[in-house]
């Protein structure tokens, strides 16, 4: 495989759990050299989340694939002086700890920034930098809840939920890591040579993807709602049973798809009524329309709804499970399941990288590695420290 699009990028994460290593593992697999600070004693806490396999969490293998990991007790002050002697060779900090923290250890932006005028340092946190809440403990969770994502997640006559995974921690990386390429491109191409904070909230970067609900009460006082799994105003476009158990999206709203629908579930005399031509129209008829499909898709299984809707080239699928991802041939096609060793449990199958790009694809080089894997040599290369002293931090409990 040729060069990665990051090859060359230095980065250090001082993060733990989601969202600042999720930053710093997307950064990885495209090639960044990230270098992962974890605590001498405990490591990382999502080492020991979820599922666990001897002793490590398998989501471990997947969030820090392409890291080196490297212990270092950074109450202390000379492990401090280790972060502040690896600022001098890195591009971008990545740190997600409560605001204050990096100050309180004479690691803040102001001071690392006369070690690396060129540093980029990006921080997560629940609310950000400043602002009257910026002290209160945040996890995606809240981020998810204040940022009006959870308000409008569930049915309308139960109590809002959560989406099944912490999205507002991946979110968050995402806008990390947008970021940090930006501040890249800023200091690089356009030759400032200046680095700078990049200021990610949690609660923010769910906020961002709120649609229209802000300008929607703005003006019209309207405050959208729980809706299930319908999607108000946008007609057909929801979720139907099968006669097997199983369930079908459909998304038919396209005046064009709509009436190819109407003709492949035989209901050729709504496919050409006037009535429903138009979205605003259908839309009138929400669930007068929605009986009509459920009762065709509830006629026959799922492989049979769905062999029709493809042959009508209606947008239709399955909720998949799992299982269903593992066993799907197009997930297969496009290597979106890997296989990756991993000492001590063989095999271990995990996602595949995203995005695909056709000159400088990304990659998994390794899985997670085990707590403190490379601290030794990247104290020698980095920082020119001899066995002896290496040896003397270690036996002081620095790393």
């Amino acid at each position: 495989m040729g060069r990665k699009a990051l090859e060359g990028l230095r980065v250090l994460e001082m993060g733990q759990l989601i969202a600042g290593p999720f930053a710093s593992r997307l950064l990885a697999e495209f090639g960044a050299d990230v270098i992962k600070v974890e605590s001498p004693t405990t490591g990382d806490p999502i080492r020991t989340w979820r599922i666990v396999e001897n002793g490590t969490s398998l989501w471990w293998y997947v969030q820090s694939r392409n890291k080196k990991s490297i212990t270092v007790d950074l109450r202390q002050e000379e492990g401090q002086e280790i972060i502040r002697r690896l600022v001098k060779e890195i591009d971008i900090l990545i740190e997600n700890f409560r605001p204050g923290t990096m100050e309180k250890w004479g690691l803040s932006f102001e001071e690392l920034k006369k070690i690396n005028p060129r540093l980029i340092m990006l921080r997560v946190s629940g609310y950000g930098q400043d602002g009257p809440y910026r002290d209160k403990p945040g996890f995606g969770s809240i981020g998810e809840a204040m940022g009006g994502l959870r308000y409008i997640t569930g049915y309308p006559d139960r109590p809002p939920t959560r989406v099944g995974i912490s999205i507002g921690d991946s979110l968050s990386a995402l806008y990390a890591v947008i970021g940090a390429l930006m501040a890249v491109y800023h200091r690089d191409v356009n030759g400032t040579g200046e680095g700078q904070v990049i200021d990610v909230a949690l609660y923010e970067s769910v906020f961002s993807l709120m649609e229209s609900t802000i300008p929607e009460y703005d003006r019209a006082g309207v405050i959208r709602e729980r809706t299930g799994s319908t999607l108000p105003g946008i007609t057909p476009s929801n979720t139907y049973a099968c006669a097997d158990g199983k369930y079908v999206v459909i998304g038919a709203n396209g005046d064009a798809i709509f009436k190819r629908l109407m003709n492949a579930i035989g209901r050729e005399d709504i496919a050409e009524d006037p009535q429903f031509e138009n979205n605003a129209k259908r839309s009138e008829h929400a669930e007068y329309l929605d009986r009509i499909i459920e009762d065709w898709t509830k006629s026959m299984p799922f492989s049979e709804v769905i062999k029709y809707l493809d042959a009508a080239k209606v947008p239709a699928g399955s909720i998949y499970s799992a299982e269903d991802i593992l066993n799907d041939p197009h997930y297969q096609a496009r290597q979106m399941i890997q296989d990756v060793e991993v000492e001590g449990l063989g095999n271990l199958k995990m996602p595949g990288i995203v995005p695909k790009m056709s000159a400088t694809p990304g990659g998994i080089e390794w899985a997670g590695p085990k707590l403190g894997q490379h601290t030794e040599d990247v104290l020698k290369e980095k920082l020119q420290l001899t066995k002896e002293q290496i040896v003397e931090l270690k036996d002081k409990g620095i790393i």
